[in-house]
């Protein structure tokens, strides 16, 4: 048997309520052999079966298909009911009820709801039975009715799967792609960087200072785009953003870096900081800066540049609180909603950089610390607020 009708079998296995049909056509109708038969040009093979009259097929069994009346529904798509195959006009010498034993014979055609012949609801029994009723073949019309739309479910159901698999394979390739260009990246980036360290170093002109500088902080900038690509990457393969987190008296120090790094790369802006960190935390601290760092860029990217941004930490015994607060032009309500997801910005204007992931990377941080990050946007001023509760190491 081929795989399309090891399908078809096992898609009929599949509709729990088509032995329930067999069960009910039998004791309504008295005939004691029912069947679901999947009926091909060539073949005609059993997909489900219910047998009190030791007809000997199971399902799987198969019957040669010239040699039952399914042919010619299959051919004219009209079911057949005879009640005694002696006394029918038609069927009285037909070869198919003297091969099988048969006096009584229903036949329903089932379709796909897209018109598709798939095979045939049937019932025989060897003594006569009054099958030719509004009733009965009502009830064997939605039968068949009802095992078509399941059958069209289910493969509907199986090219859905099969789409989502193949998005994931695509998605999960993607970003290892994503993670391994990254990494390849340090290399090249580290020997620009290193060129400009050494250049700083030498007897420049005049000129070609202001060119080393920019040089160095298109590296710096390119270095926070890998960063944040790894970590993005690394993210959603590994689950989330992983922390170690311990006691670090660091953590003042490394956001006060962060802050002296974005004025260095913003020299026209005002920062305005208060570090308030009194009480030793358990946290990642090189995290934690990171999140400053992805908070504070944002609010330098996307305030006015006349307007200065202000940074606030401080630690007590309960936790710990970060806020970032700049003015300018508030971030929409449709924006809010989608602001922590990758790829998705506050605003897009006009030569911004970055791919829209520090945001996310700052929320996936603040959540690996057990806190929460949240965003107030109004006419007066935008504010990001971190916080984060105490954590025993």
């Amino acid at each position: 048997m081929n795989e399309s009708f090891t399908a078809d079998l096992a898609g009929i296995a599949k509709i729990d309520a088509v032995t329930t049909i067999l069960e009910v056509i039998c004791r309504t109708t008295g005939l004691g052999f029912s069947a679901v038969a999947r009926v091909t040009e060539d073949r005609w093979i059993a997909c489900a079966v219910r047998d009190e009259i030791a007809f000997g097929l199971q399902p799987g069994g198969e019957l040669e298909i010239r040699t039952t009346i399914c042919d010619q529904i299959r051919d004219s798509g009209e079911l057949v009911v005879i009640d005694h195959v002696a006394e029918d006009e038609v069927f009285c010498g037909h070869p198919t009820p003297q091969m099988y034993g048969f006096q009584s014979y229903i036949s329903v055609p089932i379709f796909r709801p897209d018109g598709r012949f798939f095979g045939t609801l049937c019932g025989i029994d060897p003594n006569p039975a009054r099958l030719n009723t509004p009733e009965t073949i009502g009830m064997f019309t939605l039968f068949a009715d009802l095992i078509g739309f399941h059958l069209d479910a289910q493969e509907r159901l199986s090219a859905s799967e099969e789409a989502l698999r193949a998005e994931r394979q695509t998605a999960e390739l993607r970003e290892q792609f994503i993670a391994v260009l990254g990494h390849d990246l340090r290399n090249p980036l580290a020997s620009i960087s290193t060129g400009t360290a050494v250049l700083s170093t030498l007897p420049l002109g005049e000129r070609a200072l202001p060119v080393v500088a920019r040089i160095q902080r298109s590296a710096n900038r390119m270095a926070e785009l890998i960063d944040n690509v790894l970590d993005f990457a690394r993210g959603r393969l590994g689950g989330g953003i992983s922390v170690t987190r311990v006691v670090d008296p660091r953590l003042p120090t490394l956001l006060e870096q962060v802050i002296a790094e974005l004025q260095a790369a913003w020299p026209h802006r005002e920062i305005r900081s208060r570090l308030a960190i009194g009480h030793p935390l358990a946290c990642d601290s090189a995290r934690i800066a990171q999140l400053c760092s992805n908070l504070l860029a944002n609010a330098l990217t996307h305030s006015e540049p006349a307007s200065p941004v202000r940074i606030h930490a401080s630690s007590t015994p309960a936790g710990f609180e970060l806020t970032v607060t700049n003015t300018g032009e508030p971030i929409s309500q449709e924006a809010l909603k989608r602001l922590f997801q990758p790829y998705v910005r506050a605003s897009a204007r006009p030569g911004q950089q970055g791919l829209g992931l520090g945001l996310y990377i700052a929320s996936e941080i603040a959540r690996a610390h057990d806190g929460t990050l949240e965003v107030e946007s109004n006419l007066q001023q935008t504010r990001f607020t971190f916080r984060m509760p105490a954590h025993k190491p």
